[in-house]
C-alpha cells in the first residue's frame, strides 16, 4: 500500500482529512485520541455511539467491528488493532475547557479505578482548550456546527464499568508500546481526530492514509 498522507498531531490538537470509500486509515500512538467521521456526501450523516453498539450487541470494538451512522450505515471497518492491553472507549465523550473547570469544581465527576485523579485542581493548570475545541478548529472548514460533532469514538481510552452500579472509572491503561488502530472506508468520509492533553499527560500521535485500489488520493486542511 502506498501512503498517501502522514502526519503527526501534537498533544491537544486536532487534524480533519477526506478518505475515498476503500481506503485505509492508521492510528498510532501511545495515548488517548478522540476520533469522529462525517459522510462526506452527506455531512448531517455522521458516526454514532449508540448505533455502533446497539448494531453490533457490544460495547467494546476492535477488529473486525465497524463504526455506523445515525443513519445505521456503516461508515469504516477496523480492519486492524493492535491495542491488546485494554479497550477502545464507546461510553464518553470528549474533554473541553468547561470541563476541566467542571471537574476541578467537583462539579463533574471523574473515578479512576486506581484511586488517583491526576486532573489539575489549580486555575493556572487547567488546559485553556480540550479535544471538543481542537475538533471545532478543524471542522469549520467544513462548517460543521459544533452541536453537530457527535461523541467520539475513544481510540486507547480503557474504561472499567461496573456491572451493577453502571458506575464507570476511567483508567491509567495505555499502550506501553506505540500500538495502531487501521480503519477502511466503507463510503467517502470526512475524518476528524484529537491528540487528547490528557490534563497534560498526552502525547502526539500519527495518523497515515494508504492508496485503495483505484488509487485516490485523500484531501486535506
Amino acid at each position: 500500500m502506498g501512503t498517501l498522507l502522514s502526519v503527526v498531531v501534537p498533544k491537544n490538537a486536532g487534524k480533519a482529512f477526506m478518505v475515498k470509500k476503500g481506503q485505509r486509515i492508521r492510528v498510532t500512538g501511545r495515548s488517548v485520541v478522540d476520533f469522529v467521521a462525517f459522510n462526506l456526501n452527506d455531512l448531517t450523516e455522521r458516526f454514532d455511539q449508540a448505533r455502533t453498539k446497539t448494531n453490533q450487541a457490544k460495547v467494546y470494538i476492535s477488529t473486525g467491528d465497524q463504526l455506523i451512522s445515525k443513519l445505521n450505515n456503516p461508515m469504516l471497518t477496523i480492519v486492524e488493532d493492535s491495542f491488546k492491553e485494554g479497550r477502545h472507549d464507546l461510553q464518553k465523550g470528549m474533554c473541553s475547557r468547561k470541563r476541566f473547570e467542571l471537574v476541578a469544581k467537583g462539579l463533574a465527576k471523574r473515578v479512576f479505578a486506581e484511586g488517583i485523579d491526576p486532573n489539575p485542581k489549580k486555575p493556572e493548570e487547567i488546559p485553556d482548550h480540550g479535544c471538543w475545541e481542537n475538533l471545532q478548529e478543524v471542522l469549520e472548514p467544513w462548517n460543521i456546527d459544533p452541536r453537530d460533532i457527535p461523541s467520539p469514538f475513544n481510540i486507547f481510552q480503557t474504561m472499567r464499568i461496573d456491572q451493577d452500579t453502571g458506575k464507570m472509572f476511567d483508567t491509567f491503561i495505555r499502550p506501553s508500546d506505540e500500538d495502531h488502530v487501521d480503519f477502511r472506508a466503507e463510503m467517502d468520509c470526512l475524518v476528524a481526530l484529537s491528540a487528547c492533553p490528557e490534563s497534560g499527560r498526552g502525547q502526539a500521535v500519527k495518523v497515515e492514509v494508504f492508496e485503495d485500489r483505484d488509487g485516490g488520493v485523500p484531501e486535506e486542511r
